[in-house]
């Protein structure tokens, strides 16, 4: 548990903004924090930036190949 801390509080990259944030949800291996999780759901997919979430979250479905 006090790894999970100590992560939490170093803060993690969200693949969506890529910017280091202290709170979020995990996606596979993937970090969203808080703020593009709320605006993603509320954003109309008539929106340009829906789009832009959409290129986004690609970066989830790419696994990562470890050699």
């Amino acid at each position: 548990m006090g790894l999970l801390l100590t992560e939490n509080h170093l803060g993690e990259t969200c693949v969506v903004c890529e910017q280091t944030k202290y709170k979020g949800i995990h996606l596979y291996t993937s970090f969203i924090c808080l703020d593009c999780e709320k605006e993603l759901i509320t954003t109309d997919t008539s929106n340009p930036k829906y789009k832009y979430f959409l290129n986004q979250l690609r970066k989830i479905n790419t696994p990562e190949i470890y050699s």
